[in-house]
């Protein structure tokens, strides 16, 4: 049974964790289907934006460990236990690289349980859409485990700070939505149960801009995360803003602001 459902429409992919009675808990299966629909995902011009949430009452509640998890069960007899945990935690963490790969903005629909691999899966997007109920999870070290996981501790200082990455942590501290919003995890919050539709509403609004001006702008916010330095940083700006010149959407984009009305971008 497949562990993701697809919807597909006007230029936005839906991607939806469909393991409801596991509260979306991760297993190799369902890795390995995220990684498929993700490599499809790099070379898809159709697809603008995409829309990550879970089915059922929560986001997702980490590594399905009562399932097998990241271990996968059995696996090939020439494999060890070890070689098959690494190979499914290298896989969960390639699913968070895909994330920031892929040309597309992805905002992330949260509600319930967003915990473990699923925090990490959450801070990979690019925006983050919450309802009342969402809770991140962060239980490494009550575990044994580190919060290196899947790409967080990459993440976390990067988004919430050095200090407060530090605090959550160590101290395996659960945070709600107004506490996430004030660290600067999530982007907004929404009414209970409006995870999805608040998503799909921000997807619109990035739909009216400039696809090309899109892509570049996750190329380049991503570029910045581990420039060596500005100047790095300013010659990779120009060489892409430069290129927008030759765009017929940047002459569509300034006719549209000298005329007073929205712009209508053809992605040429």
């Amino acid at each position: 049974m497949s562990g993701l459902k697809l919807d597909r429409r006007d230029g936005v992919l839906t991607i939806t964790l469909s393991r409801p009675d596991r509260l979306n808990a991760v297993d190799g299966a369902l890795t390995e289907e995220m990684l498929d629909v993700l490599n499809g995902l790099m070379r898809d011009p159709a697809t603008r934006v995409v829309v990550l949430t879970g089915e059922g009452r929560g986001f997702c509640s980490g590594m399905d460990i009562q399932g097998g998890g990241v271990d996968g069960g059995e696996g090939e007899p020439e494999e060890g236990r070890v070689q098959r945990l690494y190979r499914g935690i290298a896989n969960g963490g390639e699913v968070t690289a895909r994330l920031r790969e892929i040309p597309q903005p992805v905002i992330a629909a949260l509600h319930g349980p967003v915990a473990g691999m699923g925090v990490s899966w959450a801070l990979a997007c690019d925006l983050r859409v919450a309802d009342p109920t969402t809770r991140f999870v962060v239980p490494f070290t009550d575990l044994g485990l580190s919060a290196g996981d899947c790409g967080l501790s990459w993440l976390l200082p990067r988004l919430a700070g050095p200090a407060k990455a530090a605090e959550i942590s160590y101290r395996a501290q659960r945070l709600d939505a107004p506490r996430a919003l004030e660290l600067g995890l999530l982007t907004e919050i929404v009414d209970a149960g409006a995870d999805l539709a608040g998503a799909h509403a921000l997807a619109d609004e990035l739909l009216t801009k400039s696809p090309y001006g899109l892509r570049r702008t996750k190329e380049l916010l991503n570029m910045a995360l581990d420039a060596p330095g500005l100047r790095r940083q300013l010659a990779a700006e120009t060489g892409v803003q430069t290129l927008a010149f030759f765009s017929e959407d940047l002459a569509e984009g300034m006719t549209a602001t000298l005329q007073k009305r929205r712009p209508e971008f053809k992605n040429r």
